[in-house]
């Protein structure tokens, strides 16, 4: 029951940073840790059909500002997560999953083939946009286990959708590594943000839950 309502804390606790202090940046142990809670999410088949751009260079996080509709959680939090998804997942991805499988768990590769086939058998009997599209479903997987850790940590978050994906894309060099961005988020420490404080609104249990 403590572990439960400390959840609940942390979940009341953060909500979307509007305003960052930029003098204060997130550690090293702590940068790590979020990074580690993202390359751990969950994904369909385990398939991991994303990358996570960390962007702390103060020049290019200035030119992204322009295509983010001058949000100054781009320049101002302490770190910028550009959460892409794959373009390119194909039958050579689900090898090196296989291979990574085998190698991990010390097993046989060739124990692995019935998966294999599935997962090929997925990928493959898709149109290419639609496997985009899957793709950019599980980086708000991914996502979601961010601002969850974050807010364990009280370390202040704020997801983020109104930028210009096809300009962030060419400014970051994204197509030509078969890349993506769907989604950003700001990391840091919140500064005077009227909305830090503000009670949390959500709509009741009765109105968003229903069970049979």
């Amino acid at each position: 029951m403590v572990v439960m309502n400390k959840i609940i804390e942390d979940l009341n606790w953060r909500y979307a940073t509007k305003k960052f202090d930029a003098s204060r940046k997130l550690t090293q142990d702590d940068v790590h840790e979020l990074l580690e809670a993202l390359r751990l999410a969950p994904s369909s088949f385990g398939l991991q059909p994303w990358k996570f751009l960390v962007v702390t260079d103060a020049k290019t996080r200035e030119q992204l500002r322009e295509h983010a509709f001058n949000q100054p959680q781009i320049t101002e939090a302490s770190h910028l997560i550009v959460l892409c998804a794959r373009t390119d997942m194909d039958e050579k991805h689900v090898g090196r999953f296989v291979e990574s499988i085998a190698s991990t768990r010390g097993i046989p590769k060739e124990s692995l083939d019935e998966y294999a086939q599935v997962m090929v058998g997925s990928v493959s009997g898709r149109p290419r946009e639609h496997l985009i599209e899957w793709s950019k479903r599980q980086v708000y997987i991914a996502l979601g286990f961010l601002l969850s850790a974050a807010a364990q940590k009280r370390i202040d978050a704020c997801p983020m959708e109104g930028f210009d994906s096809a300009k962030f894309d060419e400014v970051l060099g994204l197509r030509e590594k078969n890349l993506t961005s769907t989604v950003l988020c700001a990391l840091g420490h919140r500064g005077e943000d009227t909305y830090s404080g503000a009670k949390k609104v959500r709509f009741g249990r009765e109105d968003v839950m229903e069970f049979r």
